[in-house]
């Protein structure tokens, strides 16, 4: 529920800029309300639209881009974990220690990252009540830094192991450095000021609303269907800008595909 308030705080006030404008309607001289002082309140109007449009429409377009490439870096994560644990299985059996830990580690992060998802079964892994949802972890972190320990320790026999060992190495290099994309990717590119700035702007145009009509039935429908619409946007952008939760929150699939094809 606490991506819900930021949307519906806009939509109360925004309904109370129009209210407010309405009643300085009712009460404006009948000198204020002049053909020319009508047509700069138009034209006023049409730049404030013209320029928040411009911003909302900005802003929808980069936390898309953010949330797809969240979206696209958390499956590349994905990918280069099961090309790990492929690497190892293909050294041999004694890198089964370090593959249990490859799956308990992914397992800790889809049941932490998504925990009202159901955790995954048949596999051991650490309690993540504790855990955070995005970011840093330090379970995380030591788990997966055990796992280098281990791969970086193989003590290969012949030219197979040697090469298998070295490209061993290198998938849980690539993947380290895909954790540190995936970590750092779901922070918020809108800054809290900027976002009530916003609504500011939006406020002072639904004021602009009730100062050029009157309050009669038709009117209140139409701004408030307005403030319905912008405020549905405005809950699009702020539940795309943190990839992880909410309404539009990256899935779980390609961590959960990556935990099956280890279990295989």
């Amino acid at each position: 529920m606490s991506e819900l308030w930021p949307p519906l705080l806009v939509f109360f006030a925004l309904c109370a800029s129009a209210a407010l404008g309405f009643f300085v309607h009712g009460r404006l001289p009948e000198r204020h309300r002049t053909p020319d002082s009508i047509e700069l309140v138009h034209l006023a109007l049409g730049l404030l639209v013209t320029f928040t449009a411009i911003v909302l429409g900005l802003l929808t377009s980069s936390v898309k881009t953010g949330f797809e490439n969240a979206y696209q870096a958390r499956g590349l994560y994905a990918g280069q974990l099961a090309q790990l644990d492929r690497c190892l299985r293909d050294y041999g059996p004694e890198t089964a220690s370090t593959r249990a830990q490859l799956r308990g580690y992914v397992a800790a992060v889809i049941a932490s990252t998504w925990p009202d998802e159901p955790a995954p079964q048949g596999v051991a892994f650490p309690d993540t009540s504790h855990m955070r949802q995005t970011g840093e972890d330090p379970t995380l972190a030591n788990l997966m830094d055990d796992i280098g320990l281990a791969v970086r320790g193989l003590e290969p026999s012949d030219a197979f192991h040697r090469a298998q060992a070295a490209a061993c190495a290198s998938d849980y290099s690539d993947a380290v450095k895909s954790r540190w994309v995936v970590i750092e990717g779901v922070h918020g590119s809108i800054s809290t000021p900027f976002y009530w700035v916003l609504v500011f702007w939006l406020a002072i145009v639904f004021a602009s609303f009730g100062l050029r009509a009157p309050p009669n039935t038709l009117n209140v429908i139409v701004v408030v269907m307005c403030a319905v619409a912008v405020s549905s946007a405005v809950f699009v952008i702020h539940d795309l800008d943190v990839p992880y939760g909410g309404l539009f929150g990256v899935p779980s699939d390609s961590m959960r595909r990556a935990l099956a094809d280890m279990m295989q």
